[in-house]
C-alpha cells in the first residue's frame, strides 16, 4: 500500500494525504479534548491507523469508559487487522501527517508533540459520506481514549504492534 498510484480508486480516495491528515487532526482534537495537552505522534498516527480500518471502527466503543484491554481481548480481530495492516495503512497516513502540518493544521512542538491550533479545524465533524464521518469519529474517539490504557508502547504491544 506505500505506492499510491498502486491502489485501487476507492482506497485512493480513502487514503489521500488530505483526508489522512484530517484523520490525523481529529485524533489529536480528540486528544487535546481529553488530557488537554499536546499528542504524541505516535498516539496520533495510531488512533488514525485504527479509524481508518473497517474491522476496528466498527466494533469501538461508544465511550471512553471501556477498558482497553478487556475490549482488544474481547475483539480478537482488532489485534489481528492491527498486525496484518498497521505497516501498510501507517505508510498512506504518514503524508497525510506531513500536510496536515505543512497546511498548518496541525502544528508540532519543541517536544515533538502535536496540537491543533485554535481555528484551525472545526469542533463539528461532517462529511460527504457516511464512512468519511465515521472514520473522523473513530479518530477522535481513540485520541482520547488510547492514553487511557497507559504508555503507548504498552497500548501498541497490547495491539499487537511495534513502533
Amino acid at each position: 500500500m506505500s505506492e499510491f498510484s498502486t491502489l485501487s480508486r476507492d482506497e485512493r480516495a480513502l487514503y489521500n494525504p488530505a483526508f489522512t491528515g484530517l484523520t490525523v487532526a481529529r485524533s489529536v482534537q480528540g486528544h487535546q479534548a481529553e488530557v488537554n495537552r499536546p499528542c504524541p505522534i505516535a498516539v496520533a498516527i495510531l488512533a488514525a491507523v485504527m479509524a481508518l480500518q473497517p474491522t476496528i471502527r466498527t466494533v469501538l466503543p461508544r465511550s471512553t469508559a471501556s477498558g482497553l484491554h478487556r475490549w482488544v481481548q474481547e475483539h480478537s480481530a482488532v489485534r489481528s487487522s492491527m498486525m496484518l495492516n498497521a505497516t501498510a495503512i501507517a505508510d498512506v497516513v504518514r503524508p497525510g501527517l506531513l500536510m496536515a502540518l505543512q497546511t498548518r493544521t496541525l502544528m508540532c512542538d519543541i517536544d515533538g508533540n502535536l496540537h491543533v491550533p485554535k481555528k484551525a479545524l472545526k469542533k463539528a465533524i461532517v462529511g460527504e459520506s457516511d464512512d468519511v464521518v465515521a472514520v473522523q469519529k473513530a479518530a477522535f474517539l481513540l485520541g482520547r481514549w488510547l492514553p487511557s490504557a497507559g504508555s503507548i508502547s504498552t497500548v501498541m504491544t497490547l495491539l499487537g504492534v511495534r513502533p
